[in-house]
């Protein structure tokens, strides 16, 4: 435990907090804790102290965004892959108690496990120490990486339809140039093709996780032309 504090910056007045925060539904029935002895009371009240932080930030630091525009960036900020994210980088999955079943089935890895987790370690840290220990973790945490989040969402084949349609009678398609790896993670490599030429490849675990990026890579071979 004393290592994951360290790697949250947080070190816990009752650190029952923190043992609640990591214990799963699947442990406290295995161990007939009941299920009020899990974390999922904590992730219900971190959800909420994170979505109310992450967006009174992003009313402040974008006055001039809309309000939907507003709603999409917190939704990818505090969503799932991006709390799996986090998790991942405090490799929160190895302090985690699961119950055998769910352990043998590599729940200490499983996004939606691995993202809950987050919510009740920032709800535990919201109850020992107050809000501003937690907003420091979550500007650390998630609001220090909003241009990496923006990035990661930005609709790229949109963008790139958006430039080639400045010219009329402009054609773009998507190829399958081949796929690698096992069934359950396979990698597939696009290219995308500006009237029947190539213009950018790209690699994903699925095919429009692909597409996204061979129309990313086009995108910055077009904005290098003069």
């Amino acid at each position: 435990m004393k290592t994951l504090e360290e790697k949250l910056g947080y070190h816990f007045k009752n650190p029952a907090l923190l043992e609640n925060a990591l214990t799963h539904s699947s442990y406290a029935n295995e161990h007939h804790l009941g299920s009020l002895n899990s974390n999922e009371r904590l992730e219900f009240l971190g959800d909420s102290v994170l979505g109310m932080v992450v967006a009174d930030n992003l009313y402040h630091t974008f006055p001039n965004l809309p309000e939907g525009d507003l709603t999409r960036l917190r939704a990818n900020l505090v969503c799932e892959g991006s709390l799996a994210s986090i998790a991942r980088k405090l490799e929160l999955g190895s302090y985690l108690r699961l119950g055998k079943g769910e352990a043998s089935c590599g729940g200490n890895q499983r996004p939606s496990i691995i993202a809950d987790a987050v919510e009740a370690v920032l709800a535990a840290v919201y109850l020992d120490g107050g809000i501003a220990q937690t907003r420091r973790i979550i500007q650390r945490f998630v609001l220090d990486h909003i241009a990496e989040v923006q990035e990661a969402a930005r609709d790229h084949k949109t963008c790139l339809q958006e430039i080639v349609q400045r010219q009329s009678g402009q054609v773009l398609s998507y190829h399958l140039l081949g796929e690698s790896g096992p069934d359950h993670n396979k990698t597939f490599t696009m290219e995308v093709r500006l009237n029947g030429k190539g213009i950018g490849t790209g690699s994903g675990r699925s095919k429009k996780e692909a597409e996204q990026m061979a129309a990313k890579a086009a995108i910055e071979k077009l904005e290098k032309k003069p």
